[in-house]
This record gives structure tokens, sequence and C-alpha cells, in this order.
């Protein structure tokens, strides 16, 4: 049964924050490596840069370098080793999905460009299960058809 994550659970996996304990029981309950595109690694890893460029602006927001490198270090070292797997996904067919799924849902809830992307990837690669720590895209991924994990 392939899962697939959102950026707010692969961060929960990386580094301790509120939803960790929840991500990592998930993260070993599956069984199966976590699947991932290219663009999720780059959202994550992009997100990571973000908050190492936040906490040199305002040493109380984001994080050190060094904490930014770990994380980086952990998930290269966990797709090299198979943990993550990398998957290709045709690009027009989720573009096109995206778009159905936005003309459906995102002006009665509000969804973001990648929180779609992320949703109408899952149903693409036929993922069943879908791991977010984001209420809105929990609603999203149920209106897609996904069950979520933990619920």
């Amino acid at each position: 049964m392939i899962h697939y994550a959102d950026t707010s659970f692969l961060c929960s996996v990386y580094r301790r924050q509120e939803h960790t304990s929840r991500a990592l029981a998930q993260r070993k309950a599956m069984g199966e490596p976590l699947h991932f595109t290219s663009l999720l690694e780059f959202e994550f890893l992009q997100a990571v840069e973000l908050q190492v460029w936040l906490h040199s602006q305002d040493r109380t927001k984001g994080y050190s370098r060094g904490e930014a490198d770990r994380m980086i270090a952990d998930w290269e070292s966990d797709v090299a080793t198979g943990i993550n797997v990398l998957v290709p996904f045709d690009m027009s067919a989720v573009l096109r999905l995206s778009r159905v799924l936005s003309g459906q849902a995102t002006a009665k809830g509000g969804h973001r460009t990648l929180d779609i992307f992320h949703v109408a990837t899952a149903v693409h690669l036929g993922a069943r299960r879908f791991l977010t720590f984001d209420v809105r895209q929990r609603v999203l991924a149920v209106h897609a058809g996904l069950e979520l994990v933990g619920d």
C-alpha cells in the first residue's frame, strides 16, 4: 500500500516539533518505504533552507545551519538506504488532476497550489494513504478519496 506524504509530515519526521511523535509512529507502522517525488523533495529541502534564512534574520525563529545540515544528511541517508524511494510521475497528468481538484475544492476550502499538487500526486501514484498535519490539506485529501493515517 502506497503512503504519500506532504512537507508538514517530512518536517515532523526530520526535526523535533509538535507532531514528531505521531509522525515517527506512523512512519514506523508503514512497513514500506516512503514514496516521494522530486517536487516533494524540493519543497522539503526548500522549507529547510527557508528556516535557516529566518534564523539568520531573527535567532528566535527557524533553526541553525547545523540543524538544517543534520536534517538534510538524515534525509539523504534515508534515500540512499531505501527508506525513502524516489518515484517518477507524469507532471502533465498531475497538473490536469490538480486543476480538477482546484475547481472542486479551492473556493470552498482555500487550498494552496502545492497542497493541491501533493494530493493530486498521491492520487496519480495510486496512493491509498496520505500523511499530513496540515488541516486544510487533510480535508482536500479526504475529498480526493485518500485515507488519512492516524484517523
